[in-house]
């Protein structure tokens, strides 16, 4: 494996998923406690990181499956997701009961990978020229990294979410921190990308 481009894809990931931290963070504090509530995070971690590269392989390839005109509209995705993420806790909070997302509870799957896909959307844009350029060998390289480093930013947003000080904040105002940041991403992407003439 070449030292150089996989440090290079070491800097990249970072540079590009530096937000997903904080998601992951309160996902896995979403499902504190619960049974496999983990491991749907990071399989819902993998799955979305899976798709966001198999389109920008795809696209280096010269088979642009996401034309650039969709990639702010993404940004409806964690906004659906946070909407509904605050229905819950507010109907919690109501004396409504709060459904499991998954089995036994906490974050599903597939919405940690729709709220990954979505968030990841702009990085598309990002990795397939550096794919691109980087040949096949090289690219190999990059995608095998970044897979390496999604586990590594699984591990540390669980990390952060076990931290006593962090924990009992996330425990506290979790479930009023995930809507409000799934929307804002939301909105961050919708407007960034131009979508609705915002």
């Amino acid at each position: 494996m070449n030292l150089g481009i996989a440090g290079q894809a070491a800097g990249l990931f970072a540079v590009t998923n530096v937000d997903d931290l904080l998601v992951l963070a309160l996902f896995f504090a979403r499902g504190a406690g619960l049974r496999s509530a983990a491991a749907r995070v990071v399989a819902g971690q993998y799955l979305g990181f899976l798709a966001i590269l198999a389109v920008a392989v795809a696209a280096a390839f010269g088979a642009a499956l996401l034309p650039a005109a969709v990639v702010p509209y993404l940004g409806l995705l964690p906004l659906a997701l946070g909407v509904k993420a605050g229905w819950r806790a507010w109907r919690g909070r109501h004396g409504g009961e709060d459904p499991p997302d998954g089995a036994g509870g906490g974050p599903g799957a597939l919405e940690v990978a729709a709220v990954t896909f979505a968030n990841g959307g702009d990085n598309i844009g990002v990795y397939v020229p550096v794919f691109a350029t980087s040949g096949h060998g090289g690219m190999t390289v990059y995608v095998a990294v970044f897979l390496v480093l999604v586990a590594v930013w699984c591990a540390a947003g669980r990390f952060l979410a076990t931290r006593p000080v962090i924990a009992r904040a996330l425990g506290r105002w979790g479930h009023v921190l995930l809507p409000v940041v799934l929307i804002g991403l939301g909105l961050v992407i919708l407007a960034e990308g131009g979508a609705f003439g915002l």
